[in-house]
């Protein structure tokens, strides 16, 4: 598909969403390019800022199916994906696929389920498929998982591993809608007369899969790709960082900047690009030292730094395009 289509559809599809998701037009924009670029997305925030009306927007104006899990302390892997059952009919066990047999997953507070059984998810993240007693099932393409975690709790809840946060592209941060936002959220539940806000599809199944293989035909300079894996090495050297970003770090830099390439209408990545994507796609990958966390270090300020000491690449956009 061309970029031009590309970022049409995506403008329409934003667009759809903002008429119920109000106050979050940077945040969709990026779940949306992490979407493109193949990835799964962390929404941390507090409750009732409309995590999961974003989320079920989302998959609707893309035409995905979707499920909703509500995380709790005694949910099983099995509550995910699925188990085998027997049938007294058939005398024979049948598997009986979980919700995550979706387009787009949505696991609500995914903080308040244990370890194990968020390590379900982590197959499924990473190579679209589930494997239940020994037999690996295929997940539906696309596949897309979008939860969401509560900070400012801690009774009940169980952090994140390591290796499950760096299987998401993004993590992002909604924040409070401001005065006028939160007045338009008012008066379209006025409007609406209900409850319950909905979103028609904007594209029909299977586009989504067209779209993002257009993002592929994006180019990416080579200083570029140097560019994402530099940023990604300077977290590394940090004194305040115990462990830096893995690989995937560099790659997701690259990835979600092209996606925002075409949904700014071009099919090359600016070191701009980049620079955009960097807190919300390395923020989550970093493990501070036990003493800069007492002291309050924020792992986005460390990424923010990073980014006023890695130098940029020697190249402009135009000189990207014309360099192909």
């Amino acid at each position: 598909m061309p970029v031009e289509e590309i970022a049409t559809l995506a403008a329409r599809v934003l667009e759809r969403v903002s008429t119920v998701v109000v106050g979050m037009e940077e945040s969709l924009e990026l779940a949306l390019a992490a979407i493109l670029a193949g990835g799964h997305v962390l929404f941390e925030d507090v409750p009732g800022l409309g995590k999961t009306l974003a989320a079920r927007s989302l998959a609707s104006a893309l035409g995905l199916d979707f499920r909703r899990l509500q995380c709790t302390p005694d949910l099983l892997p099995a509550d995910i994906t699925g188990s085998f059952v027997y049938s007294p009919a058939t005398t024979e066990f049948s598997f009986r696929p979980g919700p995550v047999f979706t387009g787009l997953f949505l696991a609500d507070e995914i903080n308040r389920t244990s370890p194990k059984t968020q390590s379900a998810l982590l197959e499924a993240m990473a190579e679209g498929q589930v494997t239940v007693e020994g037999t690996s099932f295929k997940l539906p393409s696309p596949f897309h998982v979008i939860a969401t975690s509560n900070p400012i709790e801690y009774e009940g809840t169980y952090a994140l591993p390591e290796a499950q946060l760096d299987r998401f592209m993004l993590r992002l941060a909604v924040g409070y809608p401001s005065r006028e936002g939160e007045t338009r959220v008012l008066l379209g539940r006025v409007e609406r007369r209900h409850e319950v806000a909905s979103v028609e599809p904007v594209i029909a199944p299977g586009v989504l899969a067209a779209m993002q293989a257009g993002i592929e035909s994006v180019y990416v300079e080579p200083d570029i790709a140097r560019y994402c894996v530099d940023i990604a090495a300077a977290t590394r050297r940090e004194s305040v960082v115990e462990v830096g970003s893995s690989p995937r770090g560099s790659q997701g830099l690259m990835l979600v900047g092209r996606s925002l390439a075409v949904l700014d209408g071009r099919d090359f990545v600016t070191p701009d690009d980049v620079k955009r994507v960097a807190v919300p796609v390395l923020a989550h990958r970093l493990s501070l030292t036990t003493q800069a966390w007492a002291d309050g270090t924020n792992t986005a300020d460390v990424v923010a730094r990073v980014l006023t000491q890695v130098p940029g690449p020697p190249t402009v956009a135009q000189r990207t395009a014309a360099g192909r």
